[in-house]
């Protein structure tokens, strides 16, 4: 116990504790104190939408977007908000596999998918 105690080990710890707390100011400052996706780093967040009709057999097309800018489930969750805000579109989105997979009733207009992520501050990848 005396080892920990001795002057040059409590400088080390002090450094340590110091260079900690200036380090989460820093983050907490570049962030604003918010996370990624609340209005922060990867854009706007989206207005919750709900969709009401989620019978699979009422959305006879289909597709998937491999979804780039997330970080966390929130963003997933912005990107799906964005895309359920276009007419007769039901999307779900996973963060884990980056996908989102969208189903419509009328045939799909990619470009305003891609349009609607990106004005969620997120970016479709293409192959």
């Amino acid at each position: 116990m005396s080892d920990l105690l001795n002057p040059a080990n409590l400088i080390v710890l002090a450094v340590i504790a110091v260079g900690m707390f200036f380090g989460l100011r820093r983050i907490a400052a570049s962030t604003h104190g918010k996370s990624c996706c609340s209005d922060g780093a990867s854009g706007k967040k989206a207005k919750k939408v709900v969709v009401t009709d989620t019978d699979e057999s009422h959305y006879p097309y289909s597709d998937e977007l491999l979804i780039g800018g997330m970080s966390c489930d929130g963003c997933a969750q912005n990107v799906a908000n964005a895309l359920n805000a276009l007419d007769d579109v039901w999307a779900t989105v996973t963060y884990a596999d980056h996908t989102a997979r969208v189903r419509s009733k009328q045939p799909i207009d990619r470009g305003a998918l891609v349009a609607a992520v990106k004005g969620a501050g997120y970016y479709v990848m293409t192959l």
